[in-house]
């Protein structure tokens, strides 16, 4: 029991601390809560949890070759991830606001498989987490002993997603319960800003893969 509980506060936690920093992927579920609606920006998030997953389950069972992997090729990781960020922003910045907020659009706002495919690929995008995770686990004494058994490493990793998909959660009905101080031209204004924002965070991870 006392197993159990040490892998599920410290799975639940490090979702929740992957999941917090505000960077590409929380701006887009935040825009995406204002203009379809919580559940799709919450299933957004849900792509970005499984994402999540994914690098943890690397972390955890190949630490060494992803490290090595990302050490020698973080130029080209940066300028890819730097490509995916700038096609997002332009993608809103673009974005007509009118279009979003019509209620009744059931193409618009039910596409959730749309969703998790784009909160997945835009998360997955920035392999170099990776050293963020490994310093969680490293931090959370996560790294399991052999004695555990495949139970405790499923646990473990559910564990993980729980917690990733609570912070999302929570975020969600936070920003949805703010919607309605937004019309269209401040959700105009956001899109805007918030494209601006990924196309500037893409142009300066890429200018620092060609300077460093």
């Amino acid at each position: 029991m006392n197993e159990i509980l040490y892998i599920l506060t410290r799975g639940i936690a490090i979702g929740v601390l992957i999941s917090a920093p505000m960077g590409p992927i929380g701006m887009l579920i935040i825009q995406r809560t204002l203009s379809k609606g919580r559940w799709p920006a919450f299933f957004t998030g849900i792509g970005a949890a499984l994402s999540d997953l994914f690098y943890c389950l690397l972390t955890g069972f190949g630490i060494s070759f992803i490290t090595d992997f990302i050490e020698s090729n973080q130029q080209l990781l940066k300028i890819v991830s730097g490509v995916v960020l700038a096609a997002f922003g332009v993608f809103l910045f673009r974005k007509n606001p009118t279009r979003a907020l019509q209620p009744n659009n059931p193409e618009a706002s039910k596409n959730y498989f749309t969703d998790v495919v784009s909160g997945f690929f835009l998360t997955v995008s920035n392999p170099l987490i990776l050293f963020f995770i490994i310093g969680l686990f490293a931090r959370f004494e996560f790294i399991m002993p052999d004695c555990y058994s495949i139970w405790h490493y499923a646990l473990a990793y559910l564990s993980i997603l729980g917690g990733a998909l609570i912070w999302w959660y929570l975020v969600t009905m936070l920003v949805n319960r703010l919607r309605r101080r937004f019309n269209v031209r401040s959700l105009w204004l956001i899109n805007r800003v918030i494209g601006a924002l990924l196309i500037i965070m893409a142009i300066v991870g890429t200018v620092m893969a060609f300077t460093n």
